[in-house]
């Protein structure tokens, strides 16, 4: 499937991945549109008539259509073009990308985005303002939860202000998350609520 095609939006996307759906593939591989030198998309591209989507943008659409797929139980086997001499960041020399979301872990920020949510949502269901909090996870999983160049990590501690211990643990199941929270914010002293309140 490819996302990010000419006129397409975002519900354009899903609905393709949803028609797909009916033909009850057993795989599917999902490819953001890249811009390749000397083809007519890229003269398109030039004339206005095309713009590509930016990365982050094409990793938003890629998740919603990954975790409709898993909800399909449709194996998704890629995520992304794979990397090759000509199929590589465009400043790389020889590389024939002129434009478009391309990124060599692509389907690792895919992947962690979605770990990413799962995180969150755990953590927002937690009775409690939580400082610190342990995630168990199974070995194979630490990448994505950890995210490209720790960017859940570093994500949860701006966003959230929340402190993030990874436990890897063979025992877990492949792809499920145990949050538990170690430390919640201190409340203000009696004190320090009366000379707020000054």
């Amino acid at each position: 499937m490819m996302v990010g095609m000419q006129d397409s939006s975002e519900l354009d996307d899903l609905n393709t991945a949803k028609d797909l759906s009916k033909l009850k593939p057993k795989l599917i591989r999902i490819y953001p549109v890249l811009v390749i030198k000397d083809t007519e998309l890229e003269t398109e591209m030039k004339e206005g008539r095309y713009e590509p989507l930016e990365l982050h943008k094409a990793v938003e659409r890629c998740k919603e259509i990954t975790y409709f797929f898993n909800s399909k139980k449709i194996k998704v086997i890629r995520i992304g073009l794979q990397t090759t001499d000509k199929i590589c960041s465009k400043e790389k020399e020889g590389s024939e990308v002129v434009a478009g979301p391309y990124h060599e872990a692509f389907r690792q920020l895919v992947e962690s985005a979605i770990y990413y949510d799962i995180i969150v949502n755990k953590i927002k269901n937690i009775n409690m303002n939580v400082k610190e909090v342990e995630v168990r996870i199974n070995p194979q999983d630490v990448n994505n939860v950890v995210g490209y160049k720790r960017e859940n990590i570093l994500k949860l501690k701006e966003m959230y202000d929340v402190d993030v211990k990874i436990e890897q643990d063979i025992k877990c199941q492949p792809s499920k998350i145990e949050v538990k929270p170690l430390r919640k914010f201190k409340e203000f002293k009696d004190d320090d609520k009366d000379l707020v309140t000054k």
